[in-house]
């Protein structure tokens, strides 16, 4: 029997993930998992983040069950499973020895458009918050174990979805399927309880939205930490994918 291929698409908040993650699961062959660390991850931090209790009741707390579960059979025995991951959840105590094994896909975007996004849902965050740094980190983790890592755009995506998914599913191996750029509007079952405060814009969606306008304005306090971020976020664009 050949063994499922699991894709570990590590990003930050408000970042195209909940979209990335719809296309993934809108194949036949795929199935989807949503932020598996992020019980383990407010157990462990103490974070006061929106539903925390319905998230601590939802996922198990013991990261070693979230890695068991992650890398065992692929539930419906599809040969394909697809996780969501938030790179500031891979904190210390939480394991990395699995991660090698998985197809490691970095998925980012400007710091300015996070950090607008993201202050209009969750009070006063800090750099830790955002994922850049610790996206930064593991991409270098990996390069320096001699393990491949790819990393794409938001950007790039929303500018021409299908040749970018294309780019994408060549990059890892994987057949494209025309089904990738579109979905039904509304939840899908893979979501995390957390959807009803994060998702409302993708629920609305039935595929990806259209290219994004300027950059915004951030100004006070977040203006400090678009500057600290953008040095890994400008690290990481250096690698990413690009139409040839």
């Amino acid at each position: 029997m050949t063994a499922p291929r699991r894709i570990a698409m590590w990003s930050g908040p408000r970042n195209l993930s909940t979209a990335m993650m719809y296309a993934f699961a809108a194949r036949g062959d795929c199935h989807a998992v949503d932020e598996p660390f992020y019980a383990a991850y407010l157990a462990r931090t103490g974070k006061d983040h929106p539903m925390r209790d319905e998230i601590l009741a939802s996922q198990p707390q013991d990261p070693r069950a979230v890695i068991d579960a992650l890398t065992g059979p692929v539930p419906g025995g599809k040969p394909v499973a697809y996780h969501k991951h938030m790179a500031q959840h891979m904190i210390p105590g939480i394991p990395r020895d699995w991660i090698a094994g998985c197809t490691n896909v970095f998925l980012i975007r400007h710091p300015a458009r996070v950090l607008a996004s993201f202050a209009a849902k969750y009070e006063n965050p800090t750099l830790d918050d955002i994922g850049f740094l610790q996206q930064q980190a593991l991409f270098d983790e990996l390069r320096a174990a001699g393990e491949r890592a790819v990393v794409i755009d938001s950007a790039d995506i929303r500018r021409d979805p299908e040749a970018m998914i294309r780019v994408l599913c060549d990059a890892i191996d994987l057949t494209f399927d025309p089904a990738m750029l579109s979905w039904p509007e509304g939840g899908h079952p893979a979501d995390g309880v957390w959807a009803r405060v994060w998702y409302g814009a993708v629920h609305r969606s039935t595929g990806f939205a259209g290219p994004e306008g300027d950059l915004p304005q951030v100004t006070g306090a977040l203006a400090p930490m678009v500057a600290a971020a953008l040095p890994a976020y400008d690290a990481l664009a250096a690698e990413k994918l690009t139409l040839s």
